[in-house]
């Protein structure tokens, strides 16, 4: 059993320090250019992180008491914590050279004012309200699922009654939109246009899609989860690839060969960029490099084998951190398309998660004590015995030639007290599975029915096509090909997409 520290060591200590004295000293720096914003947001996630690895450290004692377990669970709940203090006291700084500019002389200190002017104090039309209402919906948004969350963690609420929790975090997100942006059309590719036209406006549908957005991302991170570094693995991998998609936005070098490379003007007066889309994306990086840094700090503690567990409401966090940057920034298809295994995995899983499949509470791999290796876990699909004696005690009373032959027959499964539950649609179906390799399943030798299969997650099916493993290396499995089909999503995105739509857009 792996020992928990509940302390820092003298070299941790040391380095934190120094993180958390350079990233003090980065934000003052800022104050003396027009805020620096981006480099403020750095320096924030050297503290975030810093801070985060403490907090784990510390708090971890507590956290073990309180559960009465052997490891401190819910873990991801003080990160999220912890980010949250690190976006709320970034506020002022993506805002500060406008704050500047509503003040009195325009932020040209050496101008001399008439006192009308000082005595009518701020030019408040010239501050971003709009930006200032997203940035808030967003912290509002984030900080609903975190008590949500943690409620999941303390009382264990079923997946059907939990399935809507990040939909009412939406909320305050989707009022803002709906006040602010208000775009509900989409753009039709080019094939379609003779009959939808350019623009296709989907009204309330729209709205609709984005609580489903808003939805789905948290609970497809939950969904993929239950070994160590798993949850927090994804949720990085997926970071880093949004945020790769960012930059492209941000620098004529990086730019996708589509987009404009000559300055278009922004909502901001006076400012330019090289696309639109940038403001959007700066948000979006404003919001995601604090994340990594407390996800970075928890997979220190969580990487196998694990110190700490994160908990339901590490899940719910990370996943409404993406449904918030994607909807906020207009860029909630290419999240999508960075979640094409957590889509996967939520298709694969369906016919248990909608009972066509009888689905156990926890459909993690299994140990093996023995060889030290994860084995693929099994859903059972027999019927109990004291069933198939009740169905012998009604058979019996019949005088039938063919009831006594049924007796007979259910007379033998009582003997191997193996019966299968399953339809036989169903059955052709997992026999169809298991001839593509999809699945494994144990099939009666007498009658032909499917007694039993692995259970239908993506870290099941990983080891169906590759065998038994350490759950390192199945994590590192799954996390190189998030990597690589998140990839193959932004090609689509950038390359691919101009097949059916003329430009790159946004």
């Amino acid at each position: 059993m792996t020992q928990v520290k509940t302390s820092l060591s003298r070299t941790e200590a040391w380095s934190l320090t120094t993180l958390s004295l350079a990233s003090v000293a980065i934000l003052v720096q800022t104050f003396q250019g027009d805020g620096a914003p981006l480099v403020a947001s750095i320096a924030f996630s050297g503290l975030a992180y810093a801070l985060s690895y403490a907090m784990i450290r510390w708090l971890g004692g507590v956290f073990i008491k309180a559960a009465n377990m052997d490891r401190p669970e819910t873990m991801g709940a003080v990160c999220a914590v912890v980010y949250l203090l690190a976006i709320i006291c970034f506020i002022p700084f993506p805002f500060y050279k406008d704050i500047v500019a509503a003040t009195s002389g325009g932020g040209n200190r050496d101008l001399v004012l008439e006192v009308r002017q000082i005595e009518t104090g701020r030019f408040l039309h010239r501050f971003p309200h709009g930006k200032l209402a997203s940035y808030l919906s967003a912290i509002l948004s984030l900080q609903s699922v975190v008590i949500l969350g943690v409620g999941d963690d303390l009382f264990d609420i079923r997946w059907r009654h939990k399935v809507l929790i990040p939909a009412f975090a939406s909320i305050p997100m989707l009022i803002v939109y709906f006040v602010d942006f208000g775009v509900t059309s989409i753009v039709i590719p080019t094939f379609l246009r003779p009959y939808l036209g350019e623009l296709f406006d989907l009204g309330w549908l729209y709205y609709a899609y984005m609580a489903a957005i808003s939805i789905f991302a948290p609970n497809s991170i939950n969904i993929l989860a239950g070994v160590n570094g798993m949850e927090v693995g994804q949720s990085i991998v997926i970071a880093i690839l949004i945020l790769f998609n960012d930059c492209l936005y941000l620098s004529p070098e990086f730019l996708p060969l589509s987009l404009p490379k000559t300055p278009l003007p922004l909502s901001t007066p006076g400012s330019s960029s090289l696309h639109p889309a940038t403001d959007s994306h700066l948000f979006s990086i404003y919001l995601l490099l604090p994340f990594l840094a407390v996800s970075l700090s928890l997979l220190n503690h969580n990487w196998y084998p694990a110190r700490v567990f994160v908990g339901d409401t590490y899940c719910y966090f990370a996943g409404m951190v993406f449904a918030v940057v994607a909807i906020q920034g207009h860029f909630s298809k290419t999240l999508l398309l960075l979640l094409i295994p957590q889509i996967g995995n939520f298709i694969y899983s369906a016919p248990q998660l909608f009972a066509l499949v009888p689905c156990p509470r926890h459909r993690l791999p299994k140990f093996n004590a023995r060889t030290g290796l994860l084995e693929n876990s099994w859903a059972d699909f027999t019927l109990p015995e004291e069933r198939f004696r009740d169905e012998l005690d009604a058979t019996s009373t019949s005088n039938s030639e063919a009831e006594s032959n049924g007796h007979a027959r259910k007379k033998s499964r009582i003997v191997t007290g193996r019966h299968s539950t399953l339809k036989k649609p169903v059955q052709s179906a997992l026999k169809l599975l298991a001839r593509f390799h999809l699945i494994r399943i144990e099939v009666d030798s007498s009658t032909g029915e499917v007694l039993r299969a692995t259970n239908m997650t993506l870290l099941n099916l990983w080891m169906v096509w590759f065998g038994p493993m350490r759950e390192d290396r199945l994590v590192i499995g799954l996390l190189t090909a998030q990597a690589v089909c998140g990839l193959m999503g932004l090609w689509v995105r950038h390359r691919l997409a101009l097949w059916v739509f003329t430009v790159d857009n946004w």
